[in-house]
């Protein structure tokens, strides 16, 4: 028998000493004394944190929102069909977190980051808090590049600036997510990444915008966050904090960014749902008191950074649906005073054939023309006030048998000018072409032109220019204003153009 030496023994106890590692989970777990409605109340997580994750017996996660003396609320972020009272409930310890970077373009996710498309799993390895800060004053720099969305009268009347946040309000049915859909298909090619948040709207119409989207190559640089009227009320209301988060890891590497929130009005009633049920008390129309603090910290995550910071931007486009054109109710005004100005859309408009029905009166950008290249402006200048006086003009031509010469004219100036502010939906316009046939309004080019001819006049008018004056287009991309030799070569173009236009 061989002899086992003491030193070998010792050396063998200190290696096991040594490796010798103690797990033990220490977990806090409470049980639930009620649910009903998506809500749980749960009793014994007495050192639980507001926004802390927790996990039920049966898996599904909840957040909790409410901190009680004896208990607090949690919300599950799942349908909740299997939780009974008694069951327990195990805190995680941490905030909720979803997937980033670029391994998301192109999917198609709900609420919790997770892919409902049915193309696999999303290969990431970051992960960010939902509930980050908004950057502060000093992180910020002021809006100054425009971000083109390819309509007409929104370049050129309320432009848009990367890291601004414009508002699209308007009753339903008016185009306001068809106008937001332009704004992301004009950004192929531009660098510009793009979340579509889609709030409880019904699964068939999130299906037609990712379809959309593919049609025009633009679902390559965007991500589509969705959670749909079926989806608990929680889920609704973090899908808009989820796709900001997503959006913001491209802002924080110097990349830019744009979020589309549809619509901002189902989020709000999504969280007034959730309140209620939590028994926090009601405010104005039933909201709970910080509903406005929910779309401002959301909202306030929309900035341009500083050049130190990598001078990214991210500018967002939340929406909100109005009851018969209220402007002035709880909900549109909240969202009114937090964001840099709106674009009205118009049901009277919409239906008598202006499209996209934009009221030019009541949208406005309070970025202006920081967001424009000089080009637009030297063109869209007085435009805002000659289609404001045509408007005036137009409703007292109604009672007025005969007008003067000078009112005649602006009246037939007018009219055809919004001809020309005219698109149909899913074809954004270059800034170069948006400035050539604003020109030919404003110079009187469409004058003797049927006002029903315009739109086919400027459809017929690109195709010319680009054959027999390409460098009118080219001089515009590269000096990106309209010098005296481009402006000659423009009337020279039209006269050219117009005259085989009335022959024809």
């Amino acid at each position: 028998m061989a002899k086992i030496q003491a030193d070998e023994i010792s050396s063998i106890i200190q290696e096991r000493i040594e490796n010798f590692e103690l797990k033990v989970e220490i977990n806090e777990v409470g049980r639930i004394v009620s649910y009903a409605d998506g809500v749980a109340k749960v009793y014994g997580l007495n050192n639980a944190m507001s926004g802390e994750m927790v996990e039920f017996e049966d898996g599904t996660k909840g957040l909790i929102l409410n901190l009680e003396e004896a208990s607090v609320g949690v919300v599950t972020l799942g349908s909740g069909v299997m939780l009974r009272e008694g069951m327990s409930v195990k805190r995680l310890g941490k905030l909720l977190s979803v997937p980033v970077g670029d391994a998301l373009l192109g999917r198609v996710v709900n609420a919790m980051g997770e892919p409902i498309d049915g193309k696999g799993p999303i290969e990431t390895t970051q992960m960010r808090f939902v509930e980050e800060k908004a950057p502060g004053i000093m992180a910020r720099k002021s809006v100054h590049e425009p971000l083109a969305t390819g309509i007409k009268s929104i370049d050129a009347l309320v432009p848009i600036g990367r890291g601004q946040r414009e508002l699209i309000i308007g009753d339903r049915q008016t185009g306001k997510t068809t106008v937001a859909l332009d704004a992301i298909i004009n950004q192929k090619g531009n660098g510009v990444v793009c979340v579509y948040v889609a709030v409880g709207q019904k699964e068939s119409t999130v299906a037609q915008v990712v379809r959309r989207l593919e049609d025009h190559g633009a679902m390559e640089y965007t991500i589509v966050v969705s959670a749909t009227a079926a989806e608990a009320a929680a889920l609704q209301f973090l899908a808009p904090y989820t796709g900001v988060t997503m959006a913001e890891y491209f802002r924080d590497n110097a990349r830019h960014g744009l979020i589309v929130y549809d619509d901002l009005s189902k989020h709000a009633v999504a969280y007034r749902e959730m309140s209620l049920i939590l028994r926090r008390p009601p405010g104005r129309e039933a909201y709970p008191g910080d509903v406005f603090y929910i779309h401002s910290r959301l909202l306030e995550r929309a900035a341009k950074m500083n050049d130190d910071l990598g001078a990214g931007s991210l500018t967002a486009l939340p929406i909100i649906e109005t009851q018969a054109g209220d402007v002035a109710a709880y909900i549109p005004t909240n969202v009114i005073s937090i964001t840099d100005g709106q674009i009205f859309l118009e049901t009277d408009l919409f239906n008598s054939g202006v499209r996209p029905a934009i009221n030019v009166g009541l949208s406005v950008s309070r970025v202006g023309g920081a967001a424009q290249i000089k080009a637009t402006k030297q063109v869209a200048g007085t435009l805002r006030l000659d289609l404001a006086q045509y408007r005036e003009l137009q409703a007292f031509a109604q009672f007025a048998s005969d007008l003067d010469e000078v009112s005649r004219n602006q009246l037939e100036r007018g009219q055809r000018m919004v001809e020309v502010l005219k698109q149909p939906p899913f074809s954004p316009l270059s800034a170069e072409k948006q400035a050539l046939i604003i020109f030919a309004g404003n110079e009187g080019y469409l004058d003797d032109i049927n006002p029903g001819s315009v739109v086919r006049f400027e459809s017929e008018l690109y195709p010319f220019i680009e054959a027999s004056y390409p460098q009118i287009f080219e001089n515009i991309r590269k000096n990106l204003k309209i010098d005296d030799d481009t402006n000659a070569l423009m009337n020279k173009a039209l006269e050219e153009f117009r005259a085989a236009f009335i022959a024809d």
